[in-house]
């Protein structure tokens, strides 16, 4: 990669805002706007201010192409500082280089395909308590009630901790979410102050744990057990305090994400009728086989394409950690220069209309095998890309299959009139009144 002078490449179109601030207000204030009006207006690169540092956005597979083969060599990851802090300087978020890569095949160990076949019983048995729970309850606020499940699940699975017994713990877990993309200063009371207690809180209990499993090893086969007996390839083991920080970004990853994504999977099946019906006959088709097994999952060809297409449309996040640009280079014929930082848009990327047909409409069928839109490089990036692509992405995707398929098997949903259904964008996509709905059992 040829570096570049600033006499030699002009920087991308856009506006720096105001001193100090920039334009970080009005990108708070509707992210998904802001993006909009200045892609509009610039095109897919442009330059701007946001949260302290000159930003040049990008929006595309190719800039996504551009980002993810270049971190590492121009790029590098970095991030606010109060996730430095609430996460831990331990945590795969915060690592880079060789450091990085030694990290991510240690965890990746949690992930691996036996390790997951082992977690879908557990995920099954856990949704099925759920869904009985909605049933008996008849009207809910689905995205509250779908967080408390995720977190039953990440909790569970995560570190073989139960939630529905610990109620304290999904408060403590709360409030250290709440803090991660607040002003990182711990004036008392803060919500700030609040997260790095309650982080102290979270740390306390998994030490608790830690130590139980080192007493009694094999007492549980969750994350927790397998990052606790991790090698890499000279046989060293990840510290205590990479452990914990670890597990706690593993369960922002796994709970929060993962809440977005099924709260616009129940939203987008309830207002496209036709698309549910679709899943039903194939569901029907293959016949209720249980226990809901990875084998059994990925006969249903016709959900993956409905869970692909919900989160191409409403993906959780809607855009990408920042990278530091630590070496001049260029991108479209401007100047990326030294410093900046450079954020990659997946929301944008989702509705590039030269990849996707109409891609502001709910289409299944775009990713069956005689369309496959998404056929271009990095133009479906809900997990992310590269080096850093989602570690539990097929974690996620084992649970939002296996919570579809006995949802839409046995249940059915309206929503309730006089609700605002608009997107919140940050820190995670959800419907500001929090889909509420009337559920019960289907009669078959």
């Amino acid at each position: 990669m040829t570096t570049f002078s600033k006499k030699q490449l002009p920087l991308p179109p856009g506006s720096l805002g105001l001193p100090i601030v920039g334009e970080t207000i009005s990108y708070l204030r509707d992210p998904g706007r802001f993006i909009e009006q200045r892609q509009q207006r610039y095109g897919t690169i442009f330059k701007t201010h946001l949260l302290g540092q000159k930003t040049i956005v990008l929006i595309g597979a190719e800039a996504s192409r551009f980002l993810f083969t270049n971190e590492g060599q121009i790029l590098a990851m970095t991030n606010p500082l109060s996730f430095e802090v609430l996460l831990g300087a331990g945590s795969i978020g915060m690592k880079n280089g060789i450091s990085h890569q030694n990290l991510r095949k240690q965890l990746s160990q949690a992930f691996q395909p036996r390790a997951l076949a082992g977690y879908a019983f557990i995920m099954e048995e856990i949704t099925r308590s759920y869904l009985h729970k909605w049933e008996r309850l008849g009207t809910i606020t689905w995205y509250s009630e779908l967080k408390k499940y995720t977190l039953d699940v990440a909790c569970k699975l995560l570190v073989g901790v139960d939630t529905a017994s610990d109620e304290n713990l999904e408060k403590v877990y709360e409030t250290w979410g709440e803090g991660l993309l607040s002003v990182p200063m711990r004036l008392p009371g803060s919500k700030f102050d609040r997260a790095v207690h309650a982080r102290e809180q979270l740390l306390a209990k998994i030490d608790q744990v830690i130590c139980q499993r080192q007493q009694n090893p094999a007492l549980n086969q969750d994350v927790l057990g397998i990052l606790l007996q991790a090698r890499d390839e000279e046989g060293n083991c990840l510290s205590l305090e990479e452990v914990k920080d670890n597990v706690l970004a593993l369960l922002v990853a796994g709970h929060e994400t993962l809440t977005s994504a099924l709260t616009s999977l129940c939203l987008l099946l309830a207002q496209h009728p036709e698309v549910l019906k679709a899943a039903r006959a194939e569901q029907e088709q293959l016949g209720f086989i249980e226990p809901l097994t990875q084998e059994n999952l990925k006969r249903m060809t016709y959900l993956e394409q409905v869970l692909k297409e919900v989160l191409r449309l409403t993906p959780p996040v809607v855009r990408s950690g920042s990278r530091e640009v630590i070496e001049a280079c260029e991108f479209g014929g401007y100047l990326i220069p030294k410093g900046w930082n450079v954020h990659y848009q997946i929301q944008e990327t989702h509705q590039d209309q030269n990849v996707y047909t109409k891609p502001e409409r709910f289409d299944p069928q775009r990713f069956a095998p005689e369309r496959a839109e998404d056929k271009k490089v990095f133009s479906h990036i809900p997990f992310g890309g590269g080096i850093r692509e989602c570690l539990g992405k097929e974690f996620a995707r084992l649970e939002m299959k296996l919570f579809a398929a006995l949802l839409i098997r046995n249940y059915q949903w309206e929503l309730l009139p006089e609700q605002n259904l608009e997107r919140d964008l940050l820190p995670f996509s959800r419907p500001r009144d929090g889909l509420k709905v009337k559920f019960c059992r289907r009669s078959h």
